[in-house]
């Protein structure tokens, strides 16, 4: 209960200070916002999507690794805000407190959880006046909806712990940002996110059916009801929900205690 009650002061403090700088998360949804009407209006109709290339199929399979996209890129904003408390010494400062060594950084990563739901909202709001729609009512509920939108949440969590680890292993919080984001473009393009796996090579296909990434997004695309159903036959593709959650949960697992581990390494 203690590390609990210190983990939620800390994510107070950063909750507040992301009230007192709104240009934070403003910028934080204009990126995203601007992926949502690149890719719908410059792409669509240009890619398959099955055996089509309708761009309203395309808008409604892009949606997903859009979603995806966004909640996984906040580790960039994760690691520069780690790293910029490092070097002011804010770190040094927390260390100097009765509190679990282990709560400072799960409370950044659960403030930047809130954060990364605002955004998400905004999104789908976005994602709605475009033109996005779920599956029917027949075969798409409001619990599927909100589980998808729940995994999407937890991947991007579990994602805000290797920003986490990022940010305590670098200098400088420009180093951060840039470490925190340059290795996402391989995960998230080399992946289903943007299109069919099924059109790639061979072995390009088998990294990205096995790509963390591609599991979430194939998970949200079947309790969305929306296109984009996997021929593959790996087992992420044809079990993607418990895919995802497993995904997830190991993402946790291994880069939280790396990122204690770390955090502790560096006590003075």
């Amino acid at each position: 209960m203690s590390m609990v009650a210190d983990s939620m002061v800390i994510a107070r403090r950063n909750l507040i200070r992301m009230s007192r700088i709104p240009e934070m998360l403003l910028f934080g949804v204009i990126q995203p916002v601007m992926f949502v009407i690149l890719f719908t209006y410059v792409f669509g109709g240009s890619l398959k999507v099955g055996n089509t290339t309708d761009p309203d199929v395309y808008k409604n399979f892009l949606m997903a690794g859009i979603f995806a996209q966004t909640v996984t890129f906040a580790t960039a904003g994760s690691a520069a805000g780690i790293a910029d408390d490092m070097q002011k010494g804010l770190v040094d400062r927390f260390r100097s407190l009765p509190m679990a060594r282990g709560a400072v950084l799960t409370g950044r990563t659960v403030a930047d959880l809130v954060q990364t739901s605002i955004t998400l909202l905004v999104l789908a709001i976005v994602a709605v006046i475009v033109g996005w729609r779920t599956g029917t009512a027949e075969s798409t509920n409001v619990g599927q909806i909100l589980g998808g939108f729940g995994l999407l949440l937890l991947l991007g969590y579990s994602f805000t712990w290797i920003g986490a680890l990022i940010g305590l292993s670098v200098r400088t919080p420009e180093a951060a940002t840039s470490g925190g984001i340059i290795w996402l473009f391989p995960v998230t393009f080399v992946s289903n996110a943007f299109v069919d796996s099924s059109q790639m090579t061979p072995w390009l296909q088998h990294v990205a059916d096995w790509n963390p990434f591609s599991a979430t997004v194939q998970a949200c695309r079947e309790l969305f009801g929306n296109p984009g159903v996997s021929t593959s036959d790996a087992w992420p593709m044809q079990h993607p929900v418990w895919a995802s959650l497993i995904w997830s949960v190991l993402i946790i697992a291994v880069f939280r205690t790396l990122a204690v581990r770390k955090y502790r390494s560096t006590d003075g």
